[in-house]
């Protein structure tokens, strides 16, 4: 079977995928494509034709078969073609379409792919920092220097990242993954690639695992439905895959219920005695998962371990935005007012993808709290994204608000993020996931829409933009106004824990 840098991707977002597509069952196996991840497809294609248009001359491989593609591929590098659009390179089992493939001056040819999203992460213009290359990136890239290497048209491990800012972003694949490991990116590769090509030959197989970013994926269903029954440790919150292997090969735990006869003293002893025994497993950390496994299937009721005293104010805010990551916009600031006068729901919303829409909808955000009684209102939110989103957004809009006011907000005692500082430091629940989601529906509260999603907020908030289609934007408010009133929810049944 041919190894693609689609594949190889899989691989990285989750290891079971590429077994699981081929081996799995395939009736478990959710047909229709995801409309965030159709969004996120189309968007790239947008993008690579707008750059494709812009780009100059080119010869354009696109149509016709692999087999056919390959030959003229091969046809235009023996004849010096200075650039090819979506030319098709295939040797041994490894099969690669580089957006572009550009002729160097020595001769060879550097692929570059055309990204919808930044070269680097971890980009900071504030402090300087350039960021890092993306391993997901840089391994697509090495399957495509790989295949040209061993046609004998590239004599280095370099390709391109033409990023959505319009950057071009070297990738040496010879660097390496950070100062505290030396693995380079091409390592990384050849260790993935070895990986995929066993999983494919069905020659190793790897087990399923829940994660947060598991929901886009067309297995979420089956791969769950597995946990359940076999009761495996990936079903129990903050026990990811990497924690769950090291826990099935060093103590021979399999199942979150055998968590429970862990003796957390000697294992942190064999510990001592043999470092690479249940590397990277603190004893803080075994300790949390035994308390967790003992919450889900002993106590099976939620456990608070320290009394929490909430703001006594006149004004309560329960606060959720709606975004746009790969437009990089914001275009809903959501609050459910609670106060003496009853309950309310307020939107500060973007009605069309332009700068003045989103900055007018801050602004007016913005009006309203300082409207309110100073230091007579608390606000509640969910984990941590509203404060860096509004972070950038100040550094985007600072005539709205100042930088050190946008702090001051967020440090204040009565702003809390109930997930970072209220659940994880002082909280346990009988659930596999402390997303917002699962608390507010463990305690009763019920979404209106029948597929709450933020990813799907997304979708809905396009095909808005496309339609003007006033169904499709009350079906946004009200799923951000259910997200609000779930954060009450939240913030209440911790209230009564106390």
């Amino acid at each position: 079977m041919n190894i693609t840098a689609s594949k190889l991707y899989d691989y990285m977002q989750c290891p079971h995928k590429v077994w699981r597509d081929k081996y799995g069952p395939q009736d478990e196996k959710i047909k229709e494509t995801n409309p965030f991840v159709q969004l996120l497809w189309d968007r790239g294609v947008f993008y690579e034709k707008e750059v494709i248009s812009k780009i100059g001359d080119f010869l354009d491989l696109s149509k016709g078969s692999l087999e056919d593609r390959f030959k003229k591929t091969i046809e235009a590098m023996k004849n010096d073609s200075p650039l090819i659009y979506q030319g098709v390179l295939m040797t041994d089992n490894l099969v690669g379409i580089p957006d572009l493939l550009k002729r160097m001056p020595d001769g060879f040819y550097v692929p570059i792919d055309i990204k919808s999203g930044m070269g680097r992460e971890g980009v900071d213009e504030e402090s300087g920092s350039e960021g890092k290359l993306k391993k997901h990136y840089a391994v697509q890239l090495a399957l495509y220097i790989d295949a040209l290497n061993r046609l004998d048209f590239e004599n280095q491990k370099i390709g391109t990242i033409l990023d959505i800012h319009g950057n071009n972003v070297e990738y040496n694949l010879n660097e390496s993954l950070g100062v505290r490991d030396s693995t380079t990116f091409w390592e990384l590769y050849e260790k993935i690639l070895n990986n995929v090509e066993l999983l494919v030959r069905n020659k190793a197989e790897n087990k399923p695992a829940m994660a947060s970013s598991c929901k886009l994926c067309p297995w979420y269903d089956s791969c769950k439905k597995w946990v359940e029954e076999s009761d495996d440790l990936t079903g129990l919150f903050y026990l990811g895959r990497s924690k769950r292997d090291i826990l099935n090969e060093d103590a021979h735990v399999y199942k979150i219920q055998d968590i429970l006869t862990i003796d957390i003293e000697n294992m942190m002893e064999e510990k001592k005695k043999n470092k690479e025994m249940f590397k990277g497993i603190a004893q803080k950390t075994i300790e949390k998962i035994v308390a967790r496994a003992k919450v889900l299937k002993e106590d099976k009721k939620p456990i608070i371990y320290d009394k929490i005293e909430f703001p006594k104010v006149s004004y309560e805010l329960f606060f959720d935005i709606e975004d746009d990551p790969t437009q990089e916009f914001i275009y809903l600031h959501g609050v459910y007012e609670r106060s003496d006068s009853g309950e309310k729901f307020l939107d500060f919303t973007a009605k069309e993808v332009t700068p003045e829409a989103e900055k007018k909808a801050w602004h007016n955000f913005w009006q309203y709290i300082r409207s309110l009684p100073k230091d007579d209102f608390a606000v509640y939110y969910f984990a941590p994204h509203e404060k860096s989103t509004y972070k950038r957004m100040q550094k985007r809009y600072p005539d709205i608000i100042s930088e050190d006011e946008v702090i001051s907000f967020f440090e204040h005692d009565n702003v809390i993020d109930l997930y970072t500082n209220i659940i994880l430091k002082h909280t346990d629940w009988p659930v596999s996931s402390y997303s917002l989601k699962s608390l507010a529906t463990y305690l009763g509260f019920k979404w209106r829409d029948e597929t709450p999603s933020g990813a799907l907020s997304i979708q809905w908030f396009n095909e808005y933009i496309k339609t003007g289609d006033e169904s499709i934007l009350k079906r946004i408010l009200e799923y951000n106004e259910d997200d609000c009133k779930a954060t009450m929810v939240l913030k209440d049944g911790i209230e009564k824990l106390n």
